[in-house]
């Protein structure tokens, strides 16, 4: 085997999928476990979200973490006193702290995020979004819910994912 063929084959066997919509499906279980049930709930977490990333991204320079950064906090916006420390955004949408604060920071550049020191305890910095990060956000969620939706009916094709979307579809509330 030549050093190049086997270069190639090494790369090829250590290749990631562009997205988690280009990855294959679980391999088949006999009998089906529990293992393959975490893969398709994995796989249709990936789908989605690689799905509602690229029309964010496409249409408002948003990424989902961003989105969603912008999302919780704008529960919170209920006039004065809306925010949340930083550790709160962080457990809210399942990131590290560092990763929470480049998200932050990156925000806050922007101008859709600001952030104060805690006035009862001067270790705890609140995030707060600003107008322009509602502005945003109000732009942004009828293509983070279309783009949800037509991932989800996407997703519904396909045998091992579609008990999955139905489970999801059952949590919503009526619209």
């Amino acid at each position: 085997m030549t050093q190049q063929t086997r270069e190639t084959r090494e790369t090829q066997e250590t290749a990631v999928p562009q997205s988690a919509a280009d990855a294959p499906a679980c391999p088949p279980a006999e009998p089906p476990g529990l293992a393959q049930g975490w893969c398709a709930l994995s796989a249709l977490h990936g789908r989605i979200e690689s799905h509602i990333e690229r029309a964010l991204q496409t249409a408002h320079d948003l990424s989902v973490r961003e989105f969603s950064v912008l999302n919780v906090l704008s529960e919170q916006h209920d006039g004065p006193g809306g925010h949340l420390r930083m550790h709160q955004v962080a457990d809210s949408v399942v990131l590290s702290q560092s990763a929470t604060t480049r998200l932050v920071t990156r925000l806050e550049e922007r101008g859709l995020l600001s952030r104060f020191l805690c006035p009862d305890d001067r270790r705890g910095i609140y995030t707060n979004v600003t107008p322009d990060g509602l502005t945003l956000l109000v732009e942004a969620r009828p293509t983070h819910d279309g783009a949800l939706r037509e991932a989800l009916k996407d997703a519904a094709q396909r045998p091992e994912l579609a008990p999955l979307v139905t489970a999801v579809e059952t949590l919503a509330p009526p619209e």
